[in-house]
């Protein structure tokens, strides 16, 4: 390929004690982890809403966070966020989880809910805005300046052009590994499945919505591929999609969007709308960092000593795992640390990872020990764990779960019918 080198004089706009790099649900947690331990913040997010795949890329699901037998596993800033999803907007709690938790044996039924993505957005907004976290919408991460293993700062590119941040801790919560890759450090590529989902409106359904008096009835669902969560359904012969190179991007959004138009063009016009569609690429599994762990399916029902949490299979009952600190880490670097879709789990264990109330977990956990390593002058693999399990125990995080929930030999954990897309 040819290559072009050039100089460039680039001003330093400012520094920071953390920069959380991603503005979805893990980099939301992790900003506000880090700023309630009294950091300064800044988050940086690529589009115009907060909320990532969990809003505008209309993934509006929070999946289950209990273990499908009336106990609740995930807890913490993950509880925050669901009550802040549904606050100003719809939801779909089942009545069964409606006056707190049912209760081990209680119920099959699964605590989930539906949600407004957009109002769920500004509210993230206005949350973070309270909270004295500086945002910067509509910005990338264009480089990452490296000393050896240790990252001084940021090179955003804005409507201002192309600024240095620095910080003394940088959080990768971009869901594609993008800091990580760029600082060198060690990452592994995944592909994704050809599926993409948006929202309609039709004379009918607005209707249903009026019947029902519920604005939720009001939307169906559209779609260009459809393909599952396991790859079935992916067109046969065509290429899995990396989501890290612009071709791939590129290819991936221009088919989904010519096959949904092919499917919309011949309805009739005026008894129905495309409300939504996604504002980012659809990918759930991208890049992710080559942890000094990584969390698989084998790991089910297995105590770590670093665990930052506890969390359920959102697909199958009783599976449960705990997350071991390590998963976010790669020694040697420093002051670099991942949360959410880019942390180390390998097959169905960057499954388990990646979706919303574990993004959320990870991301609380990465912005509590960036403070840590700061306040301790330490690398960020050094910091106490102990310590971090302390505080993230404090907001009622299950640490470690209890064995008396494993289930005896012959259960039926069977698939639940989660009714949702993720």
């Amino acid at each position: 390929m040819e290559t072009l080198a050039f100089t460039e004089t680039i001003p330093v706009r400012g520094s920071y004690d953390v920069i959380v790099a991603g503005g979805g649900v893990a980099g939301v947690a992790a900003a506000l982890a880090a700023r309630r331990s009294g950091k300064s913040v800044l988050l940086v997010e690529k589009t115009v809403l907060l909320g990532g795949l969990a809003t505008i890329g209309l993934i509006n699901y929070f999946v289950p966070m209990c273990n499908g037998r009336g106990t609740k596993i995930i807890y913490g800033m993950a509880d925050e966020l669901l009550e802040l999803s549904i606050k100003y907007g719809y939801d779909s709690i089942p009545k069964e989880w409606r006056e707190g938790e049912p209760g081990q044996g209680k119920t099959n039924v699964r605590y989930v809910t539906r949600y407004s993505p957009y109002i769920f957005a500004l509210a993230m907004t206005d949350l973070l805005a309270r909270e004295g976290i500086t945002m910067l919408f509509d910005c990338i991460v264009a480089n990452v300046v490296m000393d050896g293993t240790h990252c001084r700062g940021l090179i955003m590119e804005s409507k201002s052009g192309r600024e240095f941040y620095g910080a003394g801790m940088v959080v990768d919560t971009t869901g594609d590994a993008d800091v990580l890759y760029r600082a060198g450090v060690p990452t592994v590529q995944g592909h994704n499945y050809f599926t993409y989902v948006g929202k309609t409106v039709t004379l009918e359904s607005c209707k249903a919505a009026v019947e029902a008096q519920n604005i939720q009835k009001a939307f169906g669902g559209c779609s260009g591929g459809g393909a599952n969560l396991y790859g079935g359904n992916h067109p046969e012969g065509m290429p899995f999609f990396t989501g890290t190179t612009v071709e791939s991007v590129n290819d991936y959004l221009i088919k989904n969007q010519l096959l949904l138009f092919s499917k919309l063009k011949d309805q009739s016009r005026i008894s129905r709308d495309v409300a939504m569609l996604p504002t980012m690429a659809q990918f759930r599994t991208t890049r992710r960092i080559d942890g000094d762990y990584t969390l698989t399916v084998a790991d089910q029902y297995r105590h770590f000593d670093d665990s930052v949490g506890a969390i359920c299979d959102f697909e199958q009952r009783d599976f449960l795992y705990e997350v071991p600190y390590r998963v976010l880490i790669r020694k040697n670097y420093d002051n670099i640390i991942t949360a959410g879709r880019s942390a180390s789990g390998d097959g169905y264990g960057w499954d388990l990872l990646r979706v919303i109330p574990p993004a959320i977990l990870t991301g609380q956990a990465a912005g509590l020990a960036a403070a840590m390593a700061l306040d301790g002058k330490q690398a960020i693999s050094d910091i106490c764990v102990p310590t971090l399990q302390q505080q993230m125990a404090a907001s009622k995080v299950m640490i470690h779960f209890d064995d008396a929930l494993i289930p005896q030999p012959g259960t039926d954990s069977s698939v639940a019918d989660n009714n949702g897309h993720i």
